[in-house]
């Protein structure tokens, strides 16, 4: 769905409450500061909050700030649901079907003015949004390739691990992760992330440092951007590296 050259990703956690959000804003400002020009997006954002004196979403608000142009809210969150619960939960309350047309719509409307597009799914990467759609759907349907935000607490290898097989059974195309150290009791924390080194098939984006109100500009300087070459490159070893069976 991508003009040629855009760069483009769809934001994934290994669950709700991980950081996407911070991850999805620091990279918007790390792809700013390589003269892109870039918009972020939340599909579908559950739980409203009264920010200066507007009922909206926190999330899709702080994508605003972190972009470089101005884009209207409805285009950005073309789903906003009022209670902070499961999506196709929140939706139901309100007589609501989410779907993939009025997403793709916005999002093409967006890509068609931006460089970049980060787009921010909801919770982890199989949550249920309606009868027979879930937000891998919504990935595969925007054809983007994943970056996943792994929130380093215990269960998370457990977690990613399942998620980089979810993304590969939909057929696409894990770009990268960050570690977010939510938990900064973490016990054996640079165990745990040797280990998800070890076993994800992507490349390490960075590790986020627990600090609470953390500024994604700030965050954005520890960050790198996912190449797709050392992608193509790290398979290539894995699979030299198989053992036969």
């Amino acid at each position: 769905m991508n003009p040629p050259g855009h760069r483009s990703w769809f934001v994934t956690g290994t669950d709700t409450g991980v950081g996407k959000t911070l991850v999805a804003c620091a990279l918007m400002h790390a792809l700013r500061r390589t003269g892109c020009s870039v918009a972020g997006m939340k599909p579908v954002a559950a739980g409203i909050q009264t920010i200066a004196g507007r009922e909206t979403n926190e999330d899709v608000e702080a994508l605003r700030n972190a972009a470089s142009l101005e884009i209207d809210r409805p285009t950005i969150n073309p789903y906003l649901l009022r209670a902070a619960v499961s999506p196709h939960i929140a939706a139901n309350r309100e007589s609501t079907e989410i779907g993939l047309a009025p997403i793709l719509r916005a999002y093409s409307d967006i890509a068609a003015r931006a460089d970049s597009v980060i787009v921010e799914g909801c919770g982890g990467f199989v949550v249920p949004l309606a009868p027979g759609l879930d937000t891998a759907d919504l990935a595969v349907a925007l054809g983007l390739p994943v970056i996943l935000v792994v929130g380093m607490r215990l269960g998370c290898l457990n977690h990613a691990l399942l998620t980089q097989e979810a993304v590969a059974r939909r057929g696409l195309d894990l770009a990268g992760w960050v570690a977010n150290r939510i938990d900064p009791t973490m016990q054996c924390f640079d165990e745990n992330l040797a280990t998800l080194r070890e076993r994800l098939a992507s490349p390490l984006l960075g590790v986020v440092a627990h600090k609470p109100g953390a500024d994604p500009a700030d965050v954005a300087t520890g960050l790198r951007l996912p190449s797709q070459s050392e992608r193509i490159g790290r398979l290539g070893v894995e699979a030299s590296q198989e053992k036969p069976r």
